[in-house]
Protein backbone atom coordinates (compact mmCIF):
# COMPACT_ATOMS: atom_id res chain seq x y z
CA UNK A 1 0.00 0.00 0.00
CA UNK A 2 1.29 3.41 -0.63
CA UNK A 3 1.69 5.64 2.17
CA UNK A 4 -0.97 8.70 1.95
CA UNK A 5 0.58 11.71 1.16
CA UNK A 6 -0.35 15.38 1.29
CA UNK A 7 -0.35 16.00 -2.83
CA UNK A 8 -0.90 19.95 -2.85
CA UNK A 9 -0.78 23.56 -4.72
CA UNK A 10 0.06 26.97 -3.94
CA UNK A 11 -2.60 28.97 -5.70
CA UNK A 12 -1.65 32.52 -3.98
CA UNK A 13 -2.22 34.56 -7.66
CA UNK A 14 -5.40 32.49 -8.17
CA UNK A 15 -8.15 34.73 -7.58
CA UNK A 16 -5.75 37.98 -8.75
CA UNK A 17 -5.77 36.16 -11.94
CA UNK A 18 -9.22 35.81 -11.58
CA UNK A 19 -9.95 39.60 -11.50
CA UNK A 20 -7.97 39.45 -14.48
CA UNK A 21 -10.45 37.71 -16.65
CA UNK A 22 -9.06 34.85 -16.60
CA UNK A 23 -10.38 31.26 -16.90
CA UNK A 24 -9.16 27.84 -17.07
CA UNK A 25 -10.26 24.42 -19.29
CA UNK A 26 -10.30 20.92 -18.61
CA UNK A 27 -8.12 18.65 -20.35
CA UNK A 28 -10.96 18.61 -22.64
CA UNK A 29 -11.20 22.60 -23.18
CA UNK A 30 -14.21 22.78 -21.05
CA UNK A 31 -14.12 25.76 -18.75
CA UNK A 32 -13.69 24.73 -15.86
CA UNK A 33 -12.91 26.13 -11.90
CA UNK A 34 -9.51 26.27 -11.26
CA UNK A 35 -9.96 24.12 -8.30
CA UNK A 36 -12.20 21.50 -9.23
CA UNK A 37 -8.97 21.14 -12.23
CA UNK A 38 -6.26 20.77 -9.47
CA UNK A 39 -8.46 18.22 -8.01
CA UNK A 40 -9.20 16.48 -10.76
CA UNK A 41 -5.25 16.01 -11.21
CA UNK A 42 -4.72 14.80 -7.74
CA UNK A 43 -4.30 18.01 -5.60
CA UNK A 44 -6.34 17.40 -2.14
CA UNK A 45 -4.80 20.48 -0.31
CA UNK A 46 -4.22 24.15 -1.21
CA UNK A 47 -1.10 26.64 -0.01
CA UNK A 48 -2.05 30.68 0.31
CA UNK A 49 -0.03 33.24 1.54
CA UNK A 50 -0.64 36.21 3.66
CA UNK A 51 1.65 39.11 3.72
CA UNK A 52 1.60 41.91 6.50
CA UNK A 53 0.04 45.18 4.62
CA UNK A 54 0.74 44.77 0.87
CA UNK A 55 0.39 47.00 -1.73
CA UNK A 56 -3.35 47.43 -2.40
CA UNK A 57 -2.90 47.02 -6.08
CA UNK A 58 -1.11 43.85 -5.18
CA UNK A 59 1.76 44.68 -7.34
CA UNK A 60 4.99 45.17 -5.98
CA UNK A 61 8.67 47.26 -7.76
CA UNK A 62 10.82 44.51 -6.54
CA UNK A 63 13.60 45.96 -8.24
CA UNK A 64 13.91 48.70 -11.12
CA UNK A 65 13.08 46.51 -14.26
CA UNK A 66 11.47 43.79 -12.02
CA UNK A 67 7.09 44.24 -11.28
CA UNK A 68 6.17 41.18 -9.58
CA UNK A 69 2.52 40.07 -8.87
CA UNK A 70 1.72 39.76 -5.63
CA UNK A 71 -1.85 37.64 -5.55
CA UNK A 72 -4.53 39.20 -3.23
CA UNK A 73 -2.74 38.33 -0.06
CA UNK A 74 -4.18 40.79 2.77
CA UNK A 75 -5.86 38.88 5.53
CA UNK A 76 -9.54 39.06 4.44
CA UNK A 77 -8.89 38.28 0.76
CA UNK A 78 -6.92 35.25 1.82
CA UNK A 79 -9.97 34.35 4.38
CA UNK A 80 -12.48 34.74 1.26
CA UNK A 81 -10.32 32.03 -1.16
CA UNK A 82 -9.94 29.81 2.20
CA UNK A 83 -13.40 29.21 2.20
CA UNK A 84 -13.48 28.50 -1.45
CA UNK A 85 -11.15 25.86 -0.40
CA UNK A 86 -12.62 24.23 2.12
CA UNK A 87 -15.77 24.18 0.33
CA UNK A 88 -14.12 21.86 -2.42
CA UNK A 89 -12.98 19.88 0.70
CA UNK A 90 -9.70 20.71 0.61
CA UNK A 91 -6.92 20.54 3.26
CA UNK A 92 -5.34 24.00 3.93
CA UNK A 93 -2.08 25.34 4.46
CA UNK A 94 -1.61 29.46 5.49
CA UNK A 95 2.03 30.47 4.79
CA UNK A 96 2.78 33.93 6.77
CA UNK A 97 5.71 35.99 5.26
CA UNK A 98 5.79 38.47 7.53
CA UNK A 99 6.61 41.00 5.34
CA UNK A 100 4.24 43.65 2.90
CA UNK A 101 5.31 41.66 0.09
CA UNK A 102 7.59 38.36 -1.02
CA UNK A 103 10.20 36.78 1.55
CA UNK A 104 12.40 34.52 0.44
CA UNK A 105 16.05 33.40 1.38
CA UNK A 106 17.61 36.38 -0.43
CA UNK A 107 14.67 38.98 0.76
CA UNK A 108 13.26 39.31 4.04
CA UNK A 109 12.28 42.79 4.63
CA UNK A 110 10.62 44.04 7.50
CA UNK A 111 7.00 45.49 7.18
CA UNK A 112 6.70 48.81 6.62
CA UNK A 113 4.73 49.74 10.07
CA UNK A 114 7.36 47.62 11.88
CA UNK A 115 10.52 49.36 11.10
CA UNK A 116 10.84 51.60 14.08
CA UNK A 117 10.62 48.35 16.37
CA UNK A 118 12.50 47.40 19.61
CA UNK A 119 13.66 43.91 19.11
CA UNK A 120 10.54 43.21 21.57
CA UNK A 121 8.34 44.88 19.64
CA UNK A 122 9.41 43.15 16.68
CA UNK A 123 8.39 39.48 18.71
CA UNK A 124 5.65 40.38 19.83
CA UNK A 125 4.06 42.08 16.34
CA UNK A 126 5.16 38.66 15.03
CA UNK A 127 2.54 37.43 17.73
CA UNK A 128 -0.04 39.42 17.41
CA UNK A 129 -0.32 39.59 13.38
CA UNK A 130 -0.51 35.72 13.44
CA UNK A 131 -3.17 35.37 16.28
CA UNK A 132 -5.02 38.13 14.45
CA UNK A 133 -5.15 36.44 11.50
CA UNK A 134 -5.77 32.66 12.73
CA UNK A 135 -8.88 34.57 14.74
CA UNK A 136 -10.17 36.08 11.85
CA UNK A 137 -10.29 32.39 9.75
CA UNK A 138 -11.42 30.37 13.18
CA UNK A 139 -14.17 32.81 13.68
CA UNK A 140 -15.20 31.84 10.13
CA UNK A 141 -14.73 28.27 10.70
CA UNK A 142 -12.07 27.95 8.60
CA UNK A 143 -9.01 26.11 10.78
CA UNK A 144 -5.86 25.51 8.27
CA UNK A 145 -4.01 22.14 9.05
CA UNK A 146 -0.65 24.08 9.03
CA UNK A 147 0.72 27.06 9.21
CA UNK A 148 3.79 28.27 8.32
CA UNK A 149 5.95 30.67 10.12
CA UNK A 150 7.89 32.45 7.97
CA UNK A 151 9.01 31.56 4.02
CA UNK A 152 12.02 30.12 2.93
CA UNK A 153 14.01 32.04 6.34
CA UNK A 154 17.55 30.56 5.61
CA UNK A 155 18.92 33.95 6.45
CA UNK A 156 16.97 34.72 9.15
CA UNK A 157 13.72 37.16 9.09
CA UNK A 158 13.07 40.95 9.33
CA UNK A 159 16.36 41.15 8.10
CA UNK A 160 18.96 43.06 8.69
CA UNK A 161 17.73 42.47 12.59
CA UNK A 162 16.57 38.58 12.69
CA UNK A 163 19.94 37.66 10.91
CA UNK A 164 20.73 33.64 11.45
CA UNK A 165 24.46 34.83 12.05
CA UNK A 166 24.44 38.18 13.65
CA UNK A 167 21.17 37.73 15.98
CA UNK A 168 20.32 34.17 15.92
CA UNK A 169 18.89 34.68 19.55
CA UNK A 170 16.14 37.66 18.27
CA UNK A 171 15.39 35.03 15.18
CA UNK A 172 14.50 32.45 17.31
CA UNK A 173 12.62 34.42 19.92
CA UNK A 174 10.38 35.53 17.10
CA UNK A 175 9.68 32.47 15.50
CA UNK A 176 8.66 31.08 18.46
CA UNK A 177 6.30 34.28 18.92
CA UNK A 178 4.70 32.83 16.25
CA UNK A 179 4.47 29.28 17.01
CA UNK A 180 3.10 30.34 20.42
CA UNK A 181 0.06 32.37 18.62
CA UNK A 182 -0.80 29.61 16.49
CA UNK A 183 -0.73 26.81 19.07
CA UNK A 184 -2.84 29.71 21.40
CA UNK A 185 -5.38 30.01 18.24
CA UNK A 186 -5.47 26.70 16.85
CA UNK A 187 -3.53 23.88 19.09
CA UNK A 188 -4.38 20.86 16.91
CA UNK A 189 -2.47 22.92 14.09
CA UNK A 190 0.87 21.84 13.18
CA UNK A 191 3.53 24.70 12.65
CA UNK A 192 6.07 24.51 9.87
CA UNK A 193 9.09 26.11 9.27
CA UNK A 194 9.97 26.50 5.78
CA UNK A 195 13.72 26.83 3.69
CA UNK A 196 14.75 26.98 0.71
CA UNK A 197 17.27 24.84 -1.39
CA UNK A 198 17.19 21.36 0.49
CA UNK A 199 19.45 20.40 -1.61
CA UNK A 200 22.59 22.87 0.04
CA UNK A 201 23.42 22.26 3.17
CA UNK A 202 25.51 24.77 3.02
CA UNK A 203 22.15 26.90 2.77
CA UNK A 204 19.83 24.99 4.89
CA UNK A 205 22.40 23.63 7.63
CA UNK A 206 23.53 26.72 9.59
CA UNK A 207 19.64 27.95 10.23
CA UNK A 208 19.00 24.49 11.71
CA UNK A 209 21.81 24.13 13.53
CA UNK A 210 20.86 27.80 15.42
CA UNK A 211 17.43 27.38 15.72
CA UNK A 212 17.28 23.86 17.40
CA UNK A 213 20.74 25.19 19.58
CA UNK A 214 18.38 28.23 20.78
CA UNK A 215 15.01 26.06 21.60
CA UNK A 216 13.31 27.05 18.22
CA UNK A 217 9.79 25.28 18.48
CA UNK A 218 8.20 23.72 15.51
CA UNK A 219 6.18 20.42 14.68
CA UNK A 220 7.24 19.88 10.80
CA UNK A 221 10.53 21.16 8.79
CA UNK A 222 9.72 22.26 5.04
CA UNK A 223 11.89 23.12 1.86
CA UNK A 224 11.57 23.98 -1.63
CA UNK A 225 13.10 22.48 -4.07
CA UNK A 226 13.15 23.83 -7.59
CA UNK A 227 15.99 22.28 -9.75
CA UNK A 228 15.29 24.91 -12.28
CA UNK A 229 17.29 27.88 -9.89
CA UNK A 230 19.89 24.73 -8.36
CA UNK A 231 21.47 24.05 -11.46
CA UNK A 232 22.16 27.87 -11.60
CA UNK A 233 23.61 28.09 -7.79
CA UNK A 234 26.15 26.04 -6.03
CA UNK A 235 23.85 23.07 -4.62
CA UNK A 236 24.91 20.24 -3.75
CA UNK A 237 23.02 17.52 -4.91
CA UNK A 238 20.36 18.81 -7.81
CA UNK A 239 19.30 15.74 -8.91
CA UNK A 240 18.16 13.72 -6.11
CA UNK A 241 17.23 14.95 -2.77
CA UNK A 242 15.67 11.97 -0.34
CA UNK A 243 18.96 11.61 1.04
CA UNK A 244 18.94 15.13 2.89
CA UNK A 245 15.30 15.17 3.53
CA UNK A 246 16.53 11.68 5.30
CA UNK A 247 19.33 13.46 7.17
CA UNK A 248 17.15 16.70 8.41
CA UNK A 249 14.18 14.54 9.86
CA UNK A 250 16.06 11.74 11.81
CA UNK A 251 19.21 14.45 13.09
CA UNK A 252 16.42 16.56 14.64
CA UNK A 253 13.58 14.64 14.99
CA UNK A 254 11.01 16.28 13.07
CA UNK A 255 8.93 14.96 10.02
CA UNK A 256 9.64 16.45 6.60
CA UNK A 257 7.98 17.78 3.80
CA UNK A 258 8.32 19.57 0.57
CA UNK A 259 6.23 23.23 0.54
CA UNK A 260 7.52 24.35 -2.71
CA UNK A 261 8.47 22.31 -6.07
CA UNK A 262 8.39 23.74 -9.23
CA UNK A 263 9.89 23.56 -12.83
CA UNK A 264 9.52 25.46 -16.12
CA UNK A 265 5.94 25.49 -17.55
CA UNK A 266 7.03 25.02 -21.48
CA UNK A 267 8.66 21.97 -19.97
CA UNK A 268 5.73 19.41 -19.65
CA UNK A 269 7.77 16.10 -19.20
CA UNK A 270 10.56 17.43 -17.54
CA UNK A 271 7.96 19.30 -15.15
CA UNK A 272 6.81 15.89 -14.14
CA UNK A 273 9.28 14.16 -13.55
CA UNK A 274 10.81 16.55 -11.15
CA UNK A 275 7.14 16.03 -9.78
CA UNK A 276 7.54 12.43 -9.56
CA UNK A 277 10.67 12.08 -8.08
CA UNK A 278 9.89 14.95 -5.71
CA UNK A 279 7.08 12.52 -4.14
CA UNK A 280 10.04 9.49 -4.40
CA UNK A 281 12.25 11.37 -2.14
CA UNK A 282 9.63 12.33 0.64
CA UNK A 283 8.25 8.99 0.19
CA UNK A 284 11.52 7.28 1.17
CA UNK A 285 11.90 9.36 4.57
CA UNK A 286 11.92 6.72 6.96
CA UNK A 287 8.82 6.11 9.47
CA UNK A 288 6.55 7.96 7.90
CA UNK A 289 7.92 11.11 8.34
CA UNK A 290 8.13 12.83 4.67
CA UNK A 291 4.58 13.94 5.07
CA UNK A 292 3.97 15.63 1.45
CA UNK A 293 4.57 17.92 -1.43
CA UNK A 294 3.07 21.15 -3.03
CA UNK A 295 3.66 22.50 -6.37
CA UNK A 296 4.11 26.14 -5.96
CA UNK A 297 1.33 28.27 -8.55
CA UNK A 298 0.75 25.43 -11.25
CA UNK A 299 -1.76 27.68 -12.69
CA UNK A 300 -0.20 30.03 -14.49
CA UNK A 301 2.66 30.81 -17.33
CA UNK A 302 5.33 33.09 -17.93
CA UNK A 303 2.80 34.69 -20.32
CA UNK A 304 0.75 35.63 -17.23
CA UNK A 305 2.97 37.44 -14.95
CA UNK A 306 4.82 40.61 -15.53
CA UNK A 307 8.38 39.33 -14.48
CA UNK A 308 8.32 36.63 -16.87
CA UNK A 309 8.84 33.87 -14.05
CA UNK A 310 8.82 30.89 -15.54
CA UNK A 311 7.65 28.30 -13.71
CA UNK A 312 4.45 26.66 -13.37
CA UNK A 313 2.62 24.21 -14.94
CA UNK A 314 -0.37 25.42 -17.42
CA UNK A 315 0.20 26.45 -20.86
CA UNK A 316 -1.74 29.58 -22.16
CA UNK A 317 -4.41 28.25 -25.30
CA UNK A 318 -6.38 30.99 -25.85
CA UNK A 319 -7.26 34.91 -25.37
CA UNK A 320 -6.93 34.93 -21.25
CA UNK A 321 -7.56 31.07 -21.01
CA UNK A 322 -5.25 28.93 -19.59
CA UNK A 323 -5.02 24.98 -19.18
CA UNK A 324 -3.23 23.09 -16.47
CA UNK A 325 -0.79 20.92 -17.95
CA UNK A 326 -0.36 17.12 -17.75
CA UNK A 327 2.81 17.23 -15.37
CA UNK A 328 0.09 18.10 -11.85
CA UNK A 329 -1.38 14.83 -13.12
CA UNK A 330 1.41 12.81 -11.79
CA UNK A 331 -0.27 13.32 -8.75
CA UNK A 332 -2.82 10.76 -9.62
CA UNK A 333 -0.75 8.14 -9.99
CA UNK A 334 -0.30 8.15 -6.21
CA UNK A 335 -3.78 8.15 -5.02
Amino acid sequence: MIQKLVLGVDLGWMTQLEDMGMRWVDEKGQETDLLDDVIAKGADAVRLRVFVDPPKDAYWQKAEDVLCMLGYCDAQSVLQAAKRVREKKLKLMLDFHYSDHFADAQIQDIPEAWLSDSDEELAEHVYAHTKEVLTLFKEEGICPEWVQVGNEINPGLLLPRGDVRENPQLMVKVLNRGYDAVKECLPDCQVITHLAGVTSKRGCDPFLDAFFALGGKTDILGFSYYPFWDKKMDSDEPARFYNPLITYAQKFGKPVMICEVGEEATQEERSAEVIANTIEAVLQVPDHQGLGVFFWEPEVSADMVPDGYPLGAARLVADKTLQLTEALAVYRKYR
